[in-house]
């Protein structure tokens, strides 16, 4: 089978490591150099019988021009996550197999937010600015809650919601969630207690975000749940930013200095140049840092490569993605 790289090339050697790409070269004919997305073009009527192709970030539109350079194009092994910047309905309407690397993009953001987590129970972002502007060690008198006995809720147990949750296992934590399309007989084999989304946000003492920006969740966090946060609570973002009212957000911190937002992500992204965001005390934000970087990407690029076997086993893609998960990606 024939295949080409195609993605931008500062991310290749990042997600494909000489490891994966000795493993991809030994699996199939790699009959060009990588491409990008415009050097491709130049390859028209020279790529006909292309069936794969590895990418990541930087990915060509997959529009009709693009079918006519790769017209017998059967798979797409992309090492990211998000699909929907590049997918068209040309591409569903040919049947093409798309598989990507969230799960193993997860993982980094699963780990992240744990660590969020335990800083924001510690009151640590708080602390930190205050001995900077204090310029001495002089604790703020916060509730803390720490880590032991409190309580942290998710917000959707997706596939990095479950990730989160199964690592909150290992600390003396409760873990309640909200999640309509889970039973609670699922829940308890987590561990996890299912709550709705207005008592999640009164009990947790952190409360961490993970819900797909679809149309009927735009918005769907507002000012009445974050007034109803307890004193002294975070609440963490690492999914969209428009899954949050932002402008409600930003008066209910206003209102209380006490809760804190570590904000990973907004709407839009990133904030205007005269956002609040920028200057309230209590708010962390971070420029969409949660998912895979630096030796973290190559777990992607493996992830593809299992895929790559499964293809020529002749096995179902594990991680195979549809017209609705890239409605979930925007």
């Amino acid at each position: 089978m024939k295949a080409v790289y195609l993605l931008s090339q500062q991310y290749l050697n990042l997600i494909y490591g000489p490891d994966e790409q000795r493993d991809i070269a030994a699996r199939v004919e790699l009959p060009v150099p990588p491409l990008d997305a415009t050097s491709y073009l130049a390859w028209r009527g020279k790529l006909n019988d292309v069936e794969a192709i590895f990418s990541g970030w930087g990915m060509a539109r997959m529009d009709e021009a693009f079918f006519e350079v790769f017209p017998s194009l059967r798979v797409l092994f992309y090492g990211a996550g998000a699909i929907s910047g590049f997918v068209t309905e040309a591409a569903w309407a040919r049947g093409i197999q798309i598989t990507n690397a969230r799960v193993a993009n997860g993982v980094a953001v699963a780990e992240y937010t744990i660590a969020q987590i335990v800083l924001c129970l510690k009151q640590a972002w708080r602390q930190a600015g205050r001995v900077k502007s204090m310029r001495q060690f002089a604790a703020a008198r916060l509730p803390v809650a720490g880590t032991y006995g409190s309580t942290v809720g998710i917000v959707s147990l997706g596939t990095i919601g479950r990730m989160v949750a199964k690592r909150l296992r290992t600390f003396d934590v409760r873990v309640i969630a909200y999640d309509p399309y889970m039973s609670s007989e699922e829940a308890s084999t987590m561990n996890v207690e299912l709550v709705a989304l207005d008592e999640l946000f009164s009990r947790a003492d952190v409360i961490t975000c993970h819900t797909p920006w679809l149309p009927e969740t735009e918005g769907m966090l507002h000012g009445g749940l974050f007034r109803r946060m307890k004193p002294g609570a975070s609440f963490i973002n690492t999914a969209r930013g428009a899954v949050v009212n932002e402008a409600d957000l930003i008066a209910v911190l206003r209102e209380r200095n006490d809760l804190f937002a570590v904000l990973d992500v907004t709407y839009p992204e990133p904030p205007a140049p005269d956002s609040p965001l920028y200057d309230l005390p209590n708010v962390m934000l971070t420029p969409h840092i949660a998912g895979s970087m630096g030796s973290e990407c190559r777990r992607m690029g493996r992830a593809m490569v299992e895929e790559l076997d499964r293809w020529l086993r002749g096995e179902p893609l594990l991680y195979r993605v549809d017209r609705e998960y890239a409605r979930g990606q925007a």
